[in-house]
């Protein structure tokens, strides 16, 4: 090691001691976010008037209750009965589309709901979707 330091670092450094300026601890995060709130629901087994009515109580109560997300696990209509309904499709399932629909046309609903997007493999991929919640104001 060398003891030949600039004149300019022995200034910074007598600067830094004189002064009441104090390091960060990199060790300490005191911006910890809290975890978001995070919801789920699982819409097997539900008709689509069923789901429809379940879906739209559990995103109010969650919006009241300040959760930002909810995961919304509708299967994906592999053993529902399309098949016996000659106007719909059998490559579609009854929940996986139109619960998305519903909600997007419920314009009081759409007003509490930030976005909607389909959701990661871990979270049931191609059978569930997310919906994000606005900010409640009371929260």
């Amino acid at each position: 090691m060398t003891n030949n330091i600039s004149k300019k670092d022995k200034k910074d450094w007598e600067n830094f001691i004189s002064s009441d300026e104090k390091l960060p601890n990199k060790d300490i995060n005191l911006n910890k976010k809290t975890p978001s709130k995070i919801r789920s629901i699982d819409l097997h087994g539900y008709t689509l008037e069923q789901a429809n009515k379940v879906i739209e109580d559990f995103i109010k109560k969650s919006y009241l209750d300040g959760v930002k997300k909810l995961i919304v696990v509708t299967g994906k209509g592999l053993h529902s009965q399309n098949e016996k309904d000659p106007y719909v499709s059998k490559d579609l399932s009854i929940l996986k589309y139109s619960v998305p629909e519903f909600l997007s046309t419920n314009r009081s609903l759409m007003n509490i709901i930030y976005e909607i997007k389909d959701a990661k493999i871990e979270n049931g991929g191609a059978g569930a979707f997310y919906i994000y919640l606005r900010k409640n104001s009371n929260k």
